[in-house]
Protein backbone atom coordinates (compact mmCIF):
# COMPACT_ATOMS: atom_id res chain seq x y z
CA UNK A 1 0.00 0.00 0.00
CA UNK A 2 1.25 3.38 -0.75
CA UNK A 3 2.17 5.07 2.34
CA UNK A 4 0.09 8.13 3.74
CA UNK A 5 0.93 11.76 3.49
CA UNK A 6 1.98 13.31 6.93
CA UNK A 7 -1.36 14.38 8.73
CA UNK A 8 -2.49 17.52 8.97
CA UNK A 9 -1.19 19.21 12.71
CA UNK A 10 -4.31 20.37 14.51
CA UNK A 11 -3.46 22.85 17.32
CA UNK A 12 -4.63 21.54 20.51
CA UNK A 13 -5.17 17.87 18.76
CA UNK A 14 -2.52 15.04 18.82
CA UNK A 15 -2.70 12.29 15.64
CA UNK A 16 -3.04 9.20 16.69
CA UNK A 17 -3.84 7.28 13.59
CA UNK A 18 -4.94 7.10 9.50
CA UNK A 19 -6.32 5.49 7.41
CA UNK A 20 -6.98 5.74 3.80
CA UNK A 21 -9.36 8.18 4.16
CA UNK A 22 -9.60 9.29 8.06
CA UNK A 23 -7.36 10.58 10.38
CA UNK A 24 -7.80 10.54 14.31
CA UNK A 25 -7.13 13.15 17.00
CA UNK A 26 -7.32 13.27 20.81
CA UNK A 27 -7.37 16.27 22.70
CA UNK A 28 -3.70 17.38 23.84
CA UNK A 29 -4.72 18.58 27.76
CA UNK A 30 -4.82 13.85 27.76
CA UNK A 31 -8.50 13.89 27.98
CA UNK A 32 -9.95 10.65 26.91
CA UNK A 33 -14.01 11.12 26.30
CA UNK A 34 -13.55 11.99 22.71
CA UNK A 35 -12.11 11.94 19.31
CA UNK A 36 -12.16 14.10 16.46
CA UNK A 37 -12.64 12.25 13.03
CA UNK A 38 -11.17 14.39 10.07
CA UNK A 39 -12.33 12.99 6.54
CA UNK A 40 -9.65 13.97 4.33
CA UNK A 41 -9.72 14.32 0.29
CA UNK A 42 -7.45 11.55 -0.12
CA UNK A 43 -9.21 8.80 -2.80
CA UNK A 44 -7.72 5.44 -2.58
CA UNK A 45 -7.71 2.32 -5.36
CA UNK A 46 -6.03 -1.10 -5.25
CA UNK A 47 -4.56 -0.51 -2.00
CA UNK A 48 -3.02 2.54 -3.21
CA UNK A 49 -3.27 6.12 -2.18
CA UNK A 50 -3.61 7.93 -5.26
CA UNK A 51 -2.79 11.73 -6.48
CA UNK A 52 -4.19 14.46 -6.64
CA UNK A 53 -6.90 13.91 -3.77
CA UNK A 54 -10.38 15.02 -4.62
CA UNK A 55 -11.13 18.31 -3.06
CA UNK A 56 -14.32 18.76 -1.56
CA UNK A 57 -14.75 15.50 -1.06
CA UNK A 58 -14.39 15.03 2.54
CA UNK A 59 -16.67 18.12 3.65
CA UNK A 60 -19.21 16.37 1.41
CA UNK A 61 -19.21 13.13 2.75
CA UNK A 62 -18.77 13.97 6.34
CA UNK A 63 -22.07 16.32 5.31
CA UNK A 64 -23.97 13.04 4.11
CA UNK A 65 -22.81 11.40 7.09
CA UNK A 66 -24.69 13.55 9.13
CA UNK A 67 -27.55 14.14 7.10
CA UNK A 68 -28.06 10.42 7.68
CA UNK A 69 -27.62 10.35 11.33
CA UNK A 70 -30.34 12.68 11.78
CA UNK A 71 -32.54 10.41 9.61
CA UNK A 72 -31.73 7.40 12.30
CA UNK A 73 -33.59 6.58 14.83
CA UNK A 74 -30.78 5.26 16.76
CA UNK A 75 -27.92 6.38 19.32
CA UNK A 76 -24.70 7.75 17.12
CA UNK A 77 -21.14 8.66 18.03
CA UNK A 78 -21.17 12.44 17.39
CA UNK A 79 -20.65 14.37 20.16
CA UNK A 80 -21.20 18.28 19.33
CA UNK A 81 -24.03 18.74 21.81
CA UNK A 82 -21.41 17.42 24.42
CA UNK A 83 -21.27 21.10 26.39
CA UNK A 84 -17.78 19.15 27.44
CA UNK A 85 -16.56 18.79 24.51
CA UNK A 86 -13.70 20.10 22.94
CA UNK A 87 -14.01 22.71 20.07
CA UNK A 88 -13.68 21.49 16.32
CA UNK A 89 -10.19 23.61 14.92
CA UNK A 90 -11.83 26.00 11.99
CA UNK A 91 -9.61 24.43 9.31
CA UNK A 92 -11.50 21.21 9.35
CA UNK A 93 -14.71 22.19 10.43
CA UNK A 94 -16.37 20.92 7.66
CA UNK A 95 -15.23 17.42 7.49
CA UNK A 96 -14.41 17.02 11.01
CA UNK A 97 -17.10 14.34 13.39
CA UNK A 98 -16.00 15.16 17.02
CA UNK A 99 -17.01 11.95 18.70
CA UNK A 100 -18.08 10.29 21.85
CA UNK A 101 -15.03 7.43 22.22
CA UNK A 102 -16.26 4.12 22.20
CA UNK A 103 -15.48 0.46 22.28
CA UNK A 104 -15.61 -0.82 18.96
CA UNK A 105 -16.94 -4.05 17.65
CA UNK A 106 -14.54 -5.75 15.55
CA UNK A 107 -17.62 -6.34 13.17
CA UNK A 108 -17.97 -4.78 9.71
CA UNK A 109 -22.00 -4.80 9.31
CA UNK A 110 -22.34 -5.24 5.80
CA UNK A 111 -25.94 -5.66 4.62
CA UNK A 112 -26.53 -6.49 0.74
CA UNK A 113 -30.14 -5.39 -0.75
CA UNK A 114 -28.34 -6.74 -4.32
CA UNK A 115 -26.20 -9.61 -5.39
CA UNK A 116 -22.97 -8.30 -6.48
CA UNK A 117 -19.38 -7.45 -5.79
CA UNK A 118 -17.41 -9.77 -3.37
CA UNK A 119 -21.12 -11.22 -3.15
CA UNK A 120 -21.65 -12.23 -5.90
CA UNK A 121 -18.50 -14.12 -6.62
CA UNK A 122 -19.01 -16.33 -3.48
CA UNK A 123 -22.22 -16.70 -4.72
CA UNK A 124 -20.98 -17.77 -7.86
CA UNK A 125 -18.77 -20.43 -6.17
CA UNK A 126 -20.88 -21.71 -3.56
CA UNK A 127 -24.24 -20.75 -3.95
CA UNK A 128 -24.41 -19.04 -0.88
CA UNK A 129 -22.86 -15.04 0.96
CA UNK A 130 -21.57 -15.58 4.09
CA UNK A 131 -23.14 -18.83 4.90
CA UNK A 132 -26.79 -17.89 3.59
CA UNK A 133 -28.08 -19.51 0.65
CA UNK A 134 -29.94 -17.53 -2.12
CA UNK A 135 -31.69 -19.11 -4.75
CA UNK A 136 -30.15 -20.43 -7.66
CA UNK A 137 -29.86 -18.41 -11.38
CA UNK A 138 -29.12 -15.57 -9.77
CA UNK A 139 -27.06 -12.67 -12.08
CA UNK A 140 -25.02 -9.72 -10.94
CA UNK A 141 -27.07 -6.91 -9.91
CA UNK A 142 -29.84 -8.68 -9.05
CA UNK A 143 -31.94 -7.57 -6.35
CA UNK A 144 -33.06 -9.65 -3.65
CA UNK A 145 -36.32 -10.47 -2.11
CA UNK A 146 -35.20 -9.58 1.54
CA UNK A 147 -31.67 -7.52 2.21
CA UNK A 148 -29.13 -10.03 3.81
CA UNK A 149 -26.31 -9.92 6.50
CA UNK A 150 -23.36 -11.14 5.64
CA UNK A 151 -20.44 -9.54 8.49
CA UNK A 152 -17.14 -9.58 7.94
CA UNK A 153 -13.65 -9.31 10.78
CA UNK A 154 -12.22 -6.49 10.50
CA UNK A 155 -8.77 -6.83 9.71
CA UNK A 156 -5.55 -5.63 11.83
CA UNK A 157 -4.14 -2.71 9.43
CA UNK A 158 -2.50 -3.63 6.29
CA UNK A 159 -4.66 -7.14 5.98
CA UNK A 160 -7.72 -7.70 3.91
CA UNK A 161 -11.14 -7.87 6.20
CA UNK A 162 -12.73 -11.20 6.13
CA UNK A 163 -16.22 -12.18 5.05
CA UNK A 164 -17.53 -14.28 8.12
CA UNK A 165 -20.64 -15.92 8.98
CA UNK A 166 -23.30 -14.36 11.88
CA UNK A 167 -22.16 -17.62 13.77
CA UNK A 168 -19.08 -16.39 13.50
CA UNK A 169 -19.37 -13.20 14.30
CA UNK A 170 -21.41 -14.40 17.53
CA UNK A 171 -17.61 -16.14 18.67
CA UNK A 172 -16.42 -13.03 17.99
CA UNK A 173 -18.35 -10.49 20.82
CA UNK A 174 -21.06 -13.13 21.88
CA UNK A 175 -24.12 -13.67 21.03
CA UNK A 176 -26.09 -10.88 22.53
CA UNK A 177 -24.23 -8.74 20.97
CA UNK A 178 -24.08 -10.32 17.47
CA UNK A 179 -27.73 -10.25 17.12
CA UNK A 180 -28.26 -6.59 18.17
CA UNK A 181 -25.50 -5.88 15.49
CA UNK A 182 -27.25 -7.50 12.74
CA UNK A 183 -30.72 -5.91 13.84
CA UNK A 184 -29.50 -2.93 14.33
CA UNK A 185 -27.65 -3.07 10.67
CA UNK A 186 -30.86 -4.49 9.02
CA UNK A 187 -33.26 -2.06 10.51
CA UNK A 188 -31.13 1.33 9.03
CA UNK A 189 -30.86 -0.50 5.67
CA UNK A 190 -34.40 -1.20 5.47
CA UNK A 191 -35.33 2.27 6.39
CA UNK A 192 -32.35 3.76 4.18
CA UNK A 193 -33.27 2.08 0.81
CA UNK A 194 -37.26 2.85 0.75
CA UNK A 195 -35.62 6.97 1.69
CA UNK A 196 -33.17 6.12 -1.39
CA UNK A 197 -36.16 4.54 -3.32
CA UNK A 198 -37.70 7.97 -3.36
CA UNK A 199 -35.63 10.05 -4.44
CA UNK A 200 -34.84 7.54 -7.27
CA UNK A 201 -31.56 5.85 -6.08
CA UNK A 202 -31.00 2.03 -5.24
CA UNK A 203 -29.02 1.24 -2.05
CA UNK A 204 -27.21 -1.90 -3.39
CA UNK A 205 -25.45 -2.47 -0.02
CA UNK A 206 -23.66 -0.93 2.50
CA UNK A 207 -21.25 -1.35 5.44
CA UNK A 208 -21.99 -0.08 9.17
CA UNK A 209 -19.61 -0.07 12.63
CA UNK A 210 -20.99 0.12 16.20
CA UNK A 211 -19.67 0.70 19.30
CA UNK A 212 -20.38 0.03 22.61
CA UNK A 213 -20.56 2.85 25.38
CA UNK A 214 -18.81 2.66 28.03
CA UNK A 215 -20.99 3.85 30.61
CA UNK A 216 -23.98 2.66 29.40
CA UNK A 217 -22.99 -0.21 27.41
CA UNK A 218 -25.63 1.32 24.81
CA UNK A 219 -25.22 0.01 21.13
CA UNK A 220 -23.68 3.03 19.06
CA UNK A 221 -23.86 3.79 15.09
CA UNK A 222 -20.31 5.01 14.32
CA UNK A 223 -18.06 5.83 11.94
CA UNK A 224 -18.96 7.35 8.47
CA UNK A 225 -22.65 6.17 7.46
CA UNK A 226 -24.30 5.52 4.48
CA UNK A 227 -22.11 7.74 1.97
CA UNK A 228 -20.35 7.14 -1.53
CA UNK A 229 -17.32 5.59 0.30
CA UNK A 230 -19.42 2.80 2.56
CA UNK A 231 -22.14 2.32 0.56
CA UNK A 232 -23.03 1.28 -2.82
CA UNK A 233 -26.03 3.30 -4.65
CA UNK A 234 -27.13 3.02 -8.31
CA UNK A 235 -29.53 5.46 -10.52
CA UNK A 236 -32.72 3.71 -10.50
CA UNK A 237 -33.92 5.17 -13.71
CA UNK A 238 -30.06 3.85 -15.17
CA UNK A 239 -30.54 0.33 -13.25
CA UNK A 240 -34.11 -0.57 -14.98
CA UNK A 241 -33.26 0.52 -18.76
CA UNK A 242 -32.48 -2.71 -20.03
CA UNK A 243 -31.32 -1.46 -23.28
CA UNK A 244 -28.02 -0.36 -21.43
CA UNK A 245 -24.71 -2.31 -20.96
CA UNK A 246 -24.70 -4.13 -17.77
CA UNK A 247 -21.85 -2.36 -16.78
CA UNK A 248 -23.48 1.20 -17.78
CA UNK A 249 -26.17 0.03 -15.56
CA UNK A 250 -24.58 -0.90 -12.35
CA UNK A 251 -22.52 2.32 -12.73
CA UNK A 252 -22.17 3.28 -8.88
CA UNK A 253 -22.06 6.80 -7.18
CA UNK A 254 -18.36 6.88 -5.94
CA UNK A 255 -15.07 6.46 -7.28
CA UNK A 256 -15.91 3.82 -9.53
CA UNK A 257 -14.33 6.34 -12.53
CA UNK A 258 -11.34 6.78 -11.24
CA UNK A 259 -11.11 2.34 -10.45
CA UNK A 260 -12.17 2.28 -14.21
CA UNK A 261 -9.33 4.63 -14.86
CA UNK A 262 -7.19 2.58 -13.74
CA UNK A 263 -8.24 -0.69 -15.15
CA UNK A 264 -7.19 0.83 -18.47
CA UNK A 265 -4.23 2.65 -17.79
CA UNK A 266 -1.94 0.91 -15.26
CA UNK A 267 -1.12 -2.61 -15.19
CA UNK A 268 -0.97 -2.75 -11.03
CA UNK A 269 2.83 -2.85 -11.07
CA UNK A 270 5.12 -0.11 -9.21
CA UNK A 271 3.27 3.53 -8.41
CA UNK A 272 -0.45 4.26 -10.03
CA UNK A 273 -0.07 7.24 -12.48
CA UNK A 274 -1.34 10.41 -11.07
CA UNK A 275 -5.02 11.10 -12.24
CA UNK A 276 -5.89 13.20 -15.18
CA UNK A 277 -7.48 16.51 -13.69
CA UNK A 278 -10.80 15.12 -15.86
CA UNK A 279 -10.81 12.25 -13.81
CA UNK A 280 -11.18 14.26 -10.69
CA UNK A 281 -13.92 16.75 -11.84
CA UNK A 282 -16.01 13.55 -13.00
CA UNK A 283 -15.32 11.98 -9.04
CA UNK A 284 -16.70 14.84 -7.31
CA UNK A 285 -19.27 15.53 -9.76
CA UNK A 286 -20.60 11.90 -9.35
CA UNK A 287 -20.32 12.13 -5.49
CA UNK A 288 -21.98 15.44 -5.68
CA UNK A 289 -24.37 14.04 -7.35
CA UNK A 290 -25.43 11.66 -4.93
CA UNK A 291 -25.61 14.05 -1.98
CA UNK A 292 -28.20 16.14 -4.41
CA UNK A 293 -30.51 12.98 -5.48
CA UNK A 294 -30.79 11.93 -1.37
CA UNK A 295 -30.95 15.20 0.26
CA UNK A 296 -32.17 17.85 -1.98
CA UNK A 297 -29.75 20.13 -1.05
CA UNK A 298 -26.14 22.02 -2.06
CA UNK A 299 -22.77 19.93 -0.73
CA UNK A 300 -20.24 22.37 0.99
CA UNK A 301 -17.40 22.83 -1.16
CA UNK A 302 -13.68 22.83 -0.42
CA UNK A 303 -11.22 23.49 -2.75
CA UNK A 304 -8.26 22.76 -1.49
CA UNK A 305 -6.95 19.40 -1.47
CA UNK A 306 -5.53 17.66 1.42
Amino acid sequence: MTPLPAPTQLAGWRHIYSGKVRDLYTPENGADAHLLVVASNRVSAFDHVLEPPIPGKGALLTALSNWWFARIDLPNHLAANDPDAPAVPAEVVDRAMLSRKLEMYPIECVVRGALTGSGFVEYQRTGAVCGIELPTGLNDGDLLDEPIYTPAYKAPLGEHDENITFERSAELVGAEAATALRDASLQIFTAARDLAAARGVVLADTKFEFGRDPISGELVLADEVLTSDSSRYWDASVYHDTTLSHRDRLASFDKQIVRNWLAEHWDKTGEPPVLPEEIVAQTYDRYRELYVRLTGGEPPYTPVAV
